[in-house]
């Protein structure tokens, strides 16, 4: 398992979690090998994502960096956004390929790009909100993807046209939407409060109240969703039934600013460990937990790393070897390139 971080320093981080080789009782059972560290942006880092082996960093200095972290070397930069900050970034992976298909951004121009990942090249780019985009949610089918705006609206993009099918104003703000793993149900936050919507219909179905500004969110399996923010804590709601499932209380000093669950079973090591999340906070600290401890007692991490820096987003998957096209480079000879009309 790998999780890349990047801070307000500009630096990214790529960590490897593997077991321990010294394992004792008061020690912890996994370790976060850093793979690499250094200054890779110009300005802060707002986001970052990670599919497989292949991770990307975007930032205010309006750049996509993209890295191969089997090798743990940069792959080069997109500067597609111009003079426009990175707001969000999400691969798209097919269940029946290991490596990501597109790679889609936002920015705080209020446009969606999305990107071929074999080569990262430009499909197409569309304008999709007045003011900046908050947050992108891919549906697991790939056909449609979810944003939310600084325009207080809701939008729905038609991933296979390329174009905007759907503009609502929902009075508020939202700065983060997620789907659940079934693509049924979508969350979306606005300050303290996550509404959990039917995807179908956008319908509202109940809210769940915080307490104190939720910063990040994660869905999990069997409809839990983990949310971490200004409380410090990692709450685990039950989505079926609108109640906090179990909590990690003052789980880091300061502000949780990202969340990964490492639970899906997608046939990499994380389906032999169904039950560990990562976090990072705003000190610089990451931490891995088995999150079953929760429902007994508060919970020790199982791995900590910590990096002196301020931290802005985590990110992380299963890594598995394959080759990472370079920027620019053509697809395969006798392989079928993959489209936005196939999915």
């Amino acid at each position: 398992m790998s999780l890349i971080a990047g801070s307000y320093e500009k630096f990214i981080w790529g960590y490897k979690l593997k077991p321990s080789n010294h394992y004792s009782s008061d020690q912890k059972t996994l370790t976060l090998t850093q793979l690499f560290s250094y200054p890779a942006h110009l300005s802060p880092i707002t986001t970052v994502a990670v599919s497989g082996t292949a991770a990307a960093s975007g930032g205010t200095d309006d750049t996509i960096h993209l890295y191969d972290l089997s090798t743990s070397s940069s792959l080069g930069a997109i500067h597609h956004h111009e003079s426009s900050s990175v707001t969000s970034l999400a691969f798209y992976t097919p269940q029946n390929l290991s490596v990501p298909r597109n790679l889609f951004s936002t920015s705080a121009d209020g446009f969606v790009s999305i990107f071929d990942a074999d080569p990262f090249v430009l499909l197409t780019s569309v304008k999709v909100h007045k003011k900046g985009v908050n947050d992108l949610a891919v549906h697991h089918s790939g056909k449609l993807a979810l944003t939310v705006g600084r325009d207080d609206c809701l939008a729905m993009v038609n991933l296979v046209r390329g174009r905007r099918s759907f503009y609502h104003k929902i009075g508020k703000e939202a700065s983060l939407i997620k789907f659940d793993g079934s693509g049924e149900k979508f969350f979306m936050v606005t300050e303290e409060k996550v509404g959990i919507h039917q995807a179908e219909d956008a319908k509202l179905l109940c809210e769940l109240d915080g307490k104190k500004r939720i910063l990040c969110a994660a869905p999990g399996e069997n409809g839990v969703l983990f949310t971490g923010g200004e409380d410090r804590s990692i709450t685990a709601w039950d989505t079926n039934s609108g109640k906090v499932a179990y909590c990690i209380e003052d789980a880091h000093s300061a502000r949780v600013k990202g969340i990964v669950v490492l639970t899906k079973n997608d046939g990499g090591s994380t389906a032999e460990n169904p039950y560990l999340v990562a976090s990072a906070s705003s000190d610089g600290v990451i931490c891995v937990w088995d999150v079953r401890m929760a429902i007994k007692e508060k919970p020790l991490p199982l791995a900590e790393a910590k990096t002196n820096s301020r931290l802005t987003c985590l990110a992380g998957s299963s890594t598995k070897s394959f080759k990472r096209p370079q920027i620019g480079d053509s697809a395969p000879k006798g392989e079928e390139k993959a489209s936005m009309e196939d999915s």
